[in-house]
């Protein structure tokens, strides 16, 4: 099924919104990346096949552990206090990445016109997100994945109208939710995670629903900290996570 972005005059737009709009066109618009991400494919390998994740932002989220309550007044002198962002987590079924939590994405369909239309259209299938809900802010720069050898595109989204996520397909999808940025700023809530049969490690969220590490987390890292969202947190506190 393609999927077409959606068409959304600027006038549609809250105005109150425009300070955050701003800040995540200038997320989209960055030129950076996690720098334990920035492995690039190798000319020898495999092609690389496209896909795409999509990075959709909105309000009315809440926080859900105490850490990140405590983060409240901070996140409101920033104002953004009540904003979110969808994760899910992977069915332990599937090839790549069982189990691990993500945004929601995948491969580009040959039907897909675009990175970001790709993105819309996982989105709805993954989470049951409209796309005539989201604003495409831009699209960061593709990053390589070795394990799958998927070549991911991040797609920046405003939710304009948010409204509530839930599995569409048990096949893909185990959960899904709306994470508020103040569990995932709180600094009790962050940490790194290794892994020593791969002899890695990455920043990692524990935000009560959810656990997050790997490609998602360093992407997370790197957005929260271009946002200026993120606070001082202990990179050598461990979080455990099972997989």
């Amino acid at each position: 099924m393609s999927t077409e972005i959606p068409d959304i005059p600027p006038e549609s737009a809250t105005i109150a919104d425009g300070a955050l709009r701003g800040q995540l066109e200038g997320l989209a618009a960055s030129h950076g990346s996690p720098l334990w991400l920035r492995r690039q494919k190798d000319s020898a390998e495999d092609a690389a096949r496209d896909a795409a994740v999509l990075m959709l932002f909105g309000r009315g989220g809440e926080a859900r552990t105490e850490a990140g309550r405590s983060e409240a007044s901070r996140l409101a002198e920033l104002g953004v206090a009540d904003v979110d962002i969808v994760l899910l987590q992977r069915a332990a079924t599937l090839r790549h990445h069982p189990g691990q939590v993500a945004f929601p994405g995948g491969g580009r369909d040959p039907e897909d016109q675009s990175m970001a239309a790709a993105a819309l259209r996982e989105a709805e299938e993954e989470a049951g997100i409209s796309p005539e809900t989201v604003e495409v802010l831009g699209e960061m720069d593709p990053l390589y994945i070795p394990v799958s050898k998927f070549e991911v595109t991040p797609v920046v989204g405003y939710w304009r109208q948010p409204g509530r996520v839930q599995v569409m397909d048990q096949r893909e999808s185990y959960s899904v939710y709306r994470v508020a940025i103040a569990d995932l700023v709180a600094p009790a809530n962050r940490g790194t995670f290794a892994r020593p049969d791969l002899k890695f490690s990455t920043p990692a969220f524990d935000v009560g629903v959810l656990k997050v590490w790997g490609f998602t987390a360093g992407i997370l890292d790197f957005a929260l900290d271009h946002l200026g969202w993120a606070g001082d947190w202990d990179k050598d506190a461990p979080i455990a996570i099972d997989f």
